[in-house]
């Protein structure tokens, strides 16, 4: 059997998930991600990337609100994943209690946003960013939790972002959320699309790496 040939007879998730390792891989190995993930950012450095976060979970989350109750869409859209109070929080924490007049999206971030709610118009759209952000933080975001939790002793001001706890188990919930995915009632096409979206997902939020990437001279940690 073909490559391609194992590719189609694999369920929908698994389809997904192979045709954006590629992508994905992309973006966990950005030069914002290594030094993150390699220790190298000072707080403000971590800060920068939850500011960002702020304004695309505002965009997805929002689309979610729009897409409650649409037959297919509203089966991803989780209040126990809902990831805006967490970052409110946070930024508390991590830029300071005037945060709100304090951060601002990037030009990447703007691009990402407005492909978010132009997407998000169609419940596979709003799908592929869903899980292109979601499940990436459930699980390789845990990672980063405990990172910055020993570099910068967060016990949980500043990581709440990283924690699900209303979800139970973790990958129980992942497997529940791949079933729906398999479990959705698009044609061919439309999954093609999904996964067409997903990739473009993907390669927004490498986009946002790399304008970050732009100031890590500020942000590099020199005891690192």
């Amino acid at each position: 059997m073909t490559v391609t040939a194992d590719l189609e007879a694999s369920p929908f998730s698994g389809q997904l998930r192979a045709s954006t390792r590629t992508v994905h891989d992309k973006a966990n190995h950005s030069t914002y991600m290594n030094a993150l993930l390699g220790g190298e950012l000072t707080l403000a450095g971590y800060a920068a990337l939850a500011t960002q976060y702020y304004f695309i979970y505002q965009a997805i989350e929002r689309a979610g609100d729009a897409m409650a109750d649409d037959p297919v869409g509203g089966q991803f859209v989780f209040e126990e994943l809902r990831r805006l109070p967490a970052l409110e929080r946070d930024l508390a924490r991590l830029v300071g209690p005037g945060w709100r007049t304090e951060i601002a999206p990037l030009a990447a971030t703007e691009a990402y946003t407005a492909r978010i709610a132009e997407a998000a118009r169609w419940s596979g759209g709003f799908v592929a960013h869903h899980y292109t952000r979601y499940l990436g933080d459930i699980a390789g975001g845990q990672i980063i939790r405990r990172l910055l939790e020993k570099k910068f002793d967060l016990a949980e001001a500043g990581t709440h972002f990283y924690r699900f706890d209303e979800i139970g188990s973790a990958p129980a919930f992942r497997d529940r959320y791949r079933a729906k995915l398999d479990e959705a009632p698009w044609s061919e096409d439309d999954r093609a699309r999904v996964i067409d979206e997903s990739v473009v997902a993907f390669e927004h939020n490498v986009a946002v790496f790399d304008e970050l990437a732009l100031d890590l001279a500020r942000y590099r940690d020199p005891a690192a």
